[in-house]
């Protein structure tokens, strides 16, 4: 069950946790490659600033949040609002905290607010993530397929 859920922004003081998540969420990926922890500690520094680079460069009016739960940081939720679509641009929490509904009570809310301002919620999301599961449970359905990631998207509920 969920603990009490919220967001509140990111600060600078908040980049050493940010990268933590960010390692966490490739933590799998990382662990099929015979690098030492040195060279997989640059990695995650080099394509953690890479894609903080890339959010800032080309979302700048993104909201980037501090998932917390019961007051603890326990992820991160980047969400983009666009004219007729919220764009998640990333959802990533902790390995520990995963599993407990945190990121669907999250992904429950956006839908909300979707309906509610007739809009699409779409997100990327690479073909092998298990979160995929979770996004198709709550109506999100492929529109786009590279063979390596996929947008699903959730489209607006159609108004009587």
């Amino acid at each position: 069950m969920p603990e009490d859920v919220r967001l509140r922004p990111v600060g600078e003081e908040d980049m050493e946790f940010l990268r933590a998540v960010y390692a966490s969420g490739r933590e799998a990926e990382l662990a099929q490659v015979p690098w030492s922890e040195a060279q997989r500690d640059a990695f995650v520094q080099m394509q953690f600033t890479a894609q903080l680079n890339h959010y800032r460069e080309h979302s700048p009016a993104a909201e980037h949040g501090i998932i917390l739960a019961d007051e603890r940081p326990v992820g991160r939720l980047y969400v983009e609002r666009r004219e007729g679509e919220i764009r998640i641009l990333d959802i990533t929490l902790l390995t520990a905290e995963r599993g407990r509904g945190v990121g669907s009570s999250l992904l429950r809310a956006l839908l909300e607010e979707a309906e509610e301002t007739g809009k699409s919620v779409s997100i990327y999301v690479e073909n092998y993530n298990p979160s995929r599961r979770l996004f198709e449970r709550l109506g999100f359905r492929v529109i786009e397929d590279d063979g390596l990631n996929l947008l699903l998207e959730r489209p607006p509920a159609p108004h009587v």
